[in-house]
């Protein structure tokens, strides 16, 4: 396994992320831990999950998923430093908003942790952007961790370029580390929000990129080429706007990569990914051995200039 430096995070990941936003949602503890079994043995590294994941299930408070990945890392067994774990903090866990107050930060991070069973997160992310909190705030509450031997790096979600851009100007002026990592959305479909300004200032500042919505809610493993294929999903709507000429493109440009390659849609989608300068590594989310086997099978598959190309004009 090749695996990639994240930024200035200290941190080395294999090419893929686990996406732990099933764990308690569309996977159970038992599937969880499965995958999760399979996954580090097949040597990945790489755990993403949030405090918030998974409040959206009716009856669910938030820590689902930090929880199973506690008790996963306890029955396992698996030595600590084997494994990377990625959590975020600041989205509304009940408080009524998006949330990157110091006050809150120190407050969440220990129930991380308890859920966690662990004493140290290796990435620790602002989850969304707080307008209401200044940056010198919340990044004084991230080097506070840091230096309590809770967390190992920090870093961002969601973020744009001017919003990036003006978080290392306060931690400058306040003498205070900068966000190393940055958690955006990306993908073969959704590339307007990443690619630009984004993308060069992650490159030129080495901000480790590990991209969500990697296979735009399953849209780009081929499974939904119509309305009539997403009735009944649990990410159904999430797909739907995904079927317009664009999105019809870009399926027949996978197809056509599939056709030579032999590799599966959702296995190309991710390959283009690990390929692009910018990205250290997609996350991407399974909920059977069988969508997990063909997932890691991305990080051996190699796409041709032409493939690339190709690809890149489809979903353009």
């Amino acid at each position: 396994m090749q695996f990639r430096s994240l930024g200035r995070t200290g941190l080395s990941i294999a090419p893929l992320v686990f996406g732990g936003n099933v764990f308690g949602w569309t996977a159970d503890e038992k599937t969880s831990f499965d995958l999760l079994d399979a996954f580090t043995g097949a040597g990945f590294n790489a755990i993403d999950t949030a405090d918030v994941y998974s409040r959206w299930v009716p009856g669910n408070e938030g820590g689902e998923s930090e929880a199973i990945i506690g008790k996963w890392l306890k029955r396992s067994g698996i030595a600590r430093d084997r494994v990377v774990i990625v959590t975020k903090v600041g989205s509304d866990m009940g408080q009524g908003r998006r949330d990157l107050r110091k006050s809150w930060i120190v407050e969440a991070v220990e129930k991380s942790l308890k859920r966690l069973q662990t004493d140290h997160i290796d990435l620790y992310l602002s989850h969304w952007p707080d307008a209401d909190t200044p940056y010198e705030e919340t990044l004084e509450a991230h080097a506070s961790l840091v230096k309590a031997g809770k967390v190992r790096a920090f870093g961002a979600s969601n973020l744009d370029a001017g919003q990036l851009q003006a978080s290392f100007e306060a931690a400058d002026k306040a003498g205070l580390p900068r966000y190393a990592a940055l958690q955006p959305e990306y993908n073969l479909y959704d590339r307007g929000s990443f690619e630009g300004p984004l993308a060069d200032l992650c490159r030129k500042e080495d901000i480790g990129v590990i991209t969500y919505y990697s296979l735009a809610s399953g849209f780009l493993t081929g499974k939904y080429r119509s309305k009539a294929d997403t009735e009944g999903k649990a990410r159904g709507e999430g797909v739907a706007h995904y079927l317009d000429g664009k999105g019809q493109r870009i399926l027949a440009a996978l197809d056509k990569v599939a056709a030579e390659t032999g590799a599966k849609p959702a296995e190309i989608a991710l390959a283009w990914l690990m390929a692009k300068p910018a990205v250290t590594a997609p996350i991407a989310s399974a909920t059977s051995l069988a969508q997990l086997d063909s997932l890691t099978k991305a990080a051996d598959l190699s796409l041709s200039s032409e493939q690339m190309a190709a690809l890149d004009k489809a979903g353009a």
